[in-house]
């Protein structure tokens, strides 16, 4: 495995990280949840990324259950603050970063966790409700609380990211990460966010590097998808994958095996290596249904891809690469869902 410093900071992630959206606490059982975990450890990952609402709370207690025994000090536990989380969020308060539902969230988060503090605090999302400086403001608290040592954003805009750094500055706390979603086909961050990062210094967690599964070469153009793939899933991945399930797009995606086997790469891999030749893309996130999906991906740890691939990557995807800058703003929750 190789390490990647998380933006400017002091702190070194492995640049394949394990996430656990989507799967711990409901697609799949937590015993074989806890043995993808032992699988991520095994292969030299040791930056795990998680949420309070994935799962309504428990795939951070699975993955709080899964690192059980092992050293703290050894591991980059992230998660996440915006959305309702837990077994009856009803309150007006359950959700944006109000500085008392970030000061709740943060409890909660912890106790499930079974930590007492994590290494990467993130919002989830912007707030268009609460003003940043008060969403700042808790942000320093968490972290002078000793409850959080970094602070980062995800799917935030250039703009929202610019305020937030210079704030974080003003308040002597470390803004050090945005997550946002990227890929070979999805690269809406390229334009604005990623050059403001690169100013600032901050680093990104890449979500989705292979499009939702799309980017594995399973789905096939004019076949329906395969059983109990991503695509079939009624908790939230068939929505994520659908717009990728497209016969333009498919067809496009399968001319990239040739690519794939001249560099000893399955597709997968692939497309985990291509997105962490940017380099400020700090670590690429992966998450798994099976302990040896893990052992796989981590494959593309290391792996550099020639300037001629690149080009060879982009000419087969063409048209489908969507690039709009516009859309990052988009994905800004337009109202508070309660």
């Amino acid at each position: 495995m190789n390490f990647r410093y998380l933006g400017r900071s002091g702190m070194q992630i492995s640049e394949i990280a394990y996430g656990n959206w989507l799967t711990h606490g409901s697609q799949i059982e937590n015993d074989v949840a806890t043995q993808c975990v032992r699988a991520a450890l095994d292969n030299g990952i040791t930056s795990f990324d998680t949420a309070d609402v994935y799962a309504n709370g428990r795939a951070e207690e699975v993955l709080g259950t899964a690192v059980k025994g092992e050293r703290r000090e050894s591991l980059e536990i992230f998660t996440k603050v915006y959305w309702p989380a837990g077994p009856d969020p009803k309150g007006k308060n359950d959700t944006g970063l109000s500085r008392k539902h970030i000061m709740e969230s943060i409890n909660g988060s912890l106790r499930r966790l079974r930590m007492d503090y994590v290494d990467l605090y993130q919002a989830h999302r912007y707030d268009v409700f609460t003003p940043l400086e008060e969403t700042m403001q808790a942000f320093a608290d968490v972290v002078r609380s000793g409850k959080a040592l970094y602070i980062g954003v995800s799917e935030w805009t250039a703009a929202q990211i610019r305020h937030a750094h210079k704030l974080a500055t003003e308040l002597g706390i470390s803004l050090v990460s945005n997550q946002p979603q990227y890929s070979m086909l999805w690269r809406t961050i390229e334009h604005d966010v990623v050059p403001a990062c690169r100013e600032l210094g901050i680093g990104q967690i890449v979500w989705s590097p292979i499009a939702q599964g799309a980017l594995t070469g399973k789905y096939q153009p004019g076949q329906p998808p395969p059983e109990r793939s991503r695509a079939t899933d009624d908790k939230g991945g068939a929505d994520m994958i659908k717009r990728y399930l497209n016969d333009a797009t498919l067809t496009r995606v399968q001319a990239l095996k040739p690519i794939a086997s001249d560099l000893g790469l399955s597709m997968a891999q692939l497309a985990i290596a291509w997105v962490l030749q940017n380099d400020n893309v700090s670590a690429a996130l992966v998450g798994a249904s099976r302990p040896e999906q893990v052992a796989e991906n981590v494959k593309a740890a290391g792996v550099t891809i020639p300037a001629d691939a690149m080009k060879l990557i982009d000419e087969a995807l063409g048209h489908v690469i969507t690039r709009d800058p516009e859309l990052v703003a988009r994905s800004t929750p337009p109202r508070r869902a309660l």
